[in-house]
């Protein structure tokens, strides 16, 4: 009987230890796919972010494209473009100028272009078209100082209003002078 019990004990042995390779084995894919899983959220909150950072340089370029075309204006009544297109080649000079090098697609809906935000078929700004909320709710240019109030991206309006022009909806003075900012963005003045 000894006998049997031994060799009883030894055919055991093997699948003990099999059981054991097999729980350890998937203790260590669920740490694996635990880690990959934070690892893909901190990614795809690293992506957000640089989208958003985007999303403010593209959006000024814009709202200086605006401010450009307004200034150019020959004569003391300035206007406002009507398309993107007359901020891409404004022909209104023998030698044709450009007051945006392209027109950019909205880093936060990349297959959209951005909202036009118009007064009387004037082209005053832009706006994203994403509902998604914003990760940056402070350190804004003074300029966007609106947008810390965000629900989502479309509240991020890249607007210029001319001197003596009001647009319900936007603060009283959304172009302050050059170097009035406080944060690191303030460079997009």
């Amino acid at each position: 009987m000894a006998a049997n019990r031994r060799g009883h004990r030894n055919a055991s042995a093997p699948r003990n230890q099999r059981g054991i390779v097999l729980i350890a084995l998937l203790l260590m894919l669920i740490l694996v796919s635990v880690g990959a899983l934070a690892a893909a959220e901190i990614w795809a909150t690293t992506l957000k972010r640089e989208r958003e950072v985007e999303l403010l340089w593209v959006g000024n370029q814009y709202r200086r494209a605006i401010e450009s075309y307004w200034k150019a204006t020959p004569g003391r009544r300035k206007v406002l473009p009507s398309t993107i297109d007359q901020l891409l080649l404004d022909d209104r000079f023998p030698n044709p100028v450009m007051h945006l090098r392209a027109a950019y697609p909205d880093p936060m809906a990349p297959d959209t272009e951005f909202e036009l935000i118009r007064v009387n078929n004037a082209l005053v700004g832009v706006r994203s078209t994403s509902k998604e909320k914003p990760f940056k709710h402070a350190n804004f240019p003074l300029r966007y100082r609106q947008f810390a109030n965000a629900e989502d991206y479309s509240q991020w309006q890249f607007i210029f209003v001319p001197p003596g022009m009001a647009i319900p909806g936007v603060p009283i003075n959304p172009n302050p002078a050059p170097n009035q900012g406080n944060s690191p963005l303030s460079a997009l003045h």
